[in-house]
């Protein structure tokens, strides 16, 4: 008896987490499942935008890439030369990365007149304020930690979701693998939203675990363990939000370019024929090799060289082969969760996933709209002698553990709790709290 009473405990305990969990991150979810699919795409988009620049129509040779950088950092007073972006076609417009402040501009040259066809912050262009606010909510830091916030309880959220589908009575398929039509429409509703939770579990966990290395609080506890398991300083090939991008593009820096060598250095990248965009980059302070990154999304296949101008020799090449175990086990994640992976089929799970995470956050309100009692926000009842089974307290102590953000916010909802809403009896019954 007290066995199947604690089960009993057990399910409303797991279904209350699975309340507020939603309570909590369906939001942002939405906010996520929209902007993540419109990333997917991002090359496919960029190409998009940019193809009214591409395929110049003018007769003769273009200009050197000299004077289309000199033309470039002209149009932006107080700049100094960055990067070009390696074109396959002459006759496109030239992409040039100028550096000014803490600022990349990128500015697109005409080869032959040297006009300047459009000039865009980096940060402004469209999938980059998709990216920042998929990351960051245009809120910076604190917008990166509640991101972090809400892919940490959407874990929560997806896990006690599971517990709740988890069949305990098999009577068939129906309501398991998909939902039952004829029995009114909050069976139908409870039935369409277990069944897209099911299978869109692993995906949707695979994609919000993957992305913890660019979150601010576990993705700095990462690069810090990272440094740890790695006695020589390797660069980290992501980063923790803007903020982290300009403090290393600062610590960077560049030094004045010998432009003379340049259409030789690009002849030389062109070449190579490595994966698209690939840009080549001045040296830095210090230095007198130039840098020939290949930023495809698929990261597996990104190559950087370093190139010496004189005599146009490939002084040396990483692959992503030559990364740690540690930094290619992140760079499959990230590409993975970019759509580049493996191609339109891997944008294909990625948009199925954002479409199974919004049919969720959706059905979750229809099926608390339908339940909703007039005097309460409907969370699941406290039941009087309730109390906290061990394994389900192991369990909180690890995803605590594992996911500082979520053990952060349940000790600040704890205290809140229980110094706070407990005291104030309207709150504590509308919430359903216990004295």
């Amino acid at each position: 008896m007290e066995k199947a009473k604690q089960k009993i405990i057990d399910y409303r305990m797991f279904w209350r987490w699975h309340f507020y969990a939603g309570l909590v991150c369906i939001p942002f979810i939405i906010i996520l499942s929209i902007t993540g699919p419109i990333y997917l795409f991002k090359p496919q988009i960029e190409a998009a935008i940019d193809a009214k620049y591409d395929h110049l129509a003018f007769t003769g040779a273009p200009q050197s890439a000299e004077a289309m950088v000199k033309a470039a950092v002209a149009a932006v007073p107080g700049s100094q030369f960055k990067a070009i972006e390696v074109r396959p076609d002459i006759h496109d417009a030239a992409r040039v990365i100028v550096l000014k402040g803490d600022d990349k501009i990128r500015l697109y040259v005409h080869p032959k007149s040297l006009k300047i066809l459009k000039q865009v912050p980096e940060e402004a262009r469209f999938m980059e304020v998709v990216k920042t606010i998929h990351g960051e909510l245009f809120a910076g830091r604190f917008g990166q930690v509640i991101v972090e916030m809400a892919a940490c309880w959407a874990i929560v959220m997806i896990l006690t979701g599971l517990y709740l589908w988890w069949p305990r009575d098999i009577r068939g398929a129906a309501g398991l693998l998909y939902p039952r039509i004829d029995m009114g429409k909050r069976i139908f509703w409870r039935d369409f939203h277990a069944v897209t939770g099911i299978y869109i579990s692993a995906l949707a966990l695979f994609l919000l675990l993957t992305g913890l290395p660019w979150t601010y609080v576990w993705g700095n506890a990462f690069k810090s363990a990272r440094a740890l398991a790695n006695p020589a300083p390797v660069a980290q090939a992501w980063s923790q939000g803007r903020a982290d991008e300009k403090k290393a593009l600062k610590a960077e820096g560049s030094t004045p370019a010998d432009l003379s060598r340049l259409d030789a250095l690009l002849d030389t990248a062109r070449a190579l024929n490595l994966p698209a965009p690939v840009t080549l980059n001045a040296p830095t302070k210090g230095a007198t090799l130039w840098k020939l990154a290949s930023d495809t999304g698929n990261r597996p296949q990104r190559v950087t060289m370093m190139i010496d101008p004189t005599m146009l020799e490939v002084i040396s090449r990483e692959n992503f082969a030559d990364k740690k175990p540690l930094d290619q086990a992140v760079g499959y994640g990230i590409a993975a969760h970019e759509g580049q992976l493996f191609g339109p089929l891997n944008q294909a799970l990625g948009i199925l996933t954002a479409l199974g995470l919004m049919t969720l956050c959706v059905s979750a309100v229809v099926m608390w709209w339908q339940r909703r009692p007039t005097d309460r926000l409907g969370a699941p009842q406290r039941l009087p002698d309730e109390k906290l089974a061990p394994g389900l307290a192991l369990i909180i102590i690890v995803l605590g553990v594992f996911l500082p953000v979520l053990g952060i916010s349940l000790i600040v909802v704890g205290l809140v709790e229980w110094l706070i809403l407990r005291r104030i009896p309207a709150v504590r019954d509308w919430l359903g709290l216990k004295v």
